[in-house]
């Protein structure tokens, strides 16, 4: 099992949510699966065309500036900056 890195756990949820880049005119669905003002973990389709940094636009009107940290073909853990 892997050690959780983590200062603060995170709190599971299941929010919608945008990525985006490109000044906006780019932009990916997603769910936002869990969350702490640190980072979080988002599910998408596929990460293909995601770029390392980006924004993410959450249903709830939350903005995040974000970083990914990991990544699968699936899953994007980000960091907020």
């Amino acid at each position: 099992m892997k050690e959780d890195r983590r200062r603060t756990p995170r709190q599971r949820t299941l929010k919608g949510g945008r990525i985006v880049h490109n000044d906006g005119f780019s932009t990916f669905d997603c769910t936002v699966r869990n969350l702490t003002p640190e980072g979080a973990k988002l599910i998408v389709s596929s990460i293909m065309g995601i770029p390392q940094r980006f924004s993410l636009a959450m249903q709830d009107g939350r903005n995040f500036s974000c970083e990914t940290i990991w990544h699968t073909e699936t899953e994007i853990g980000v960091k907020f900056l």
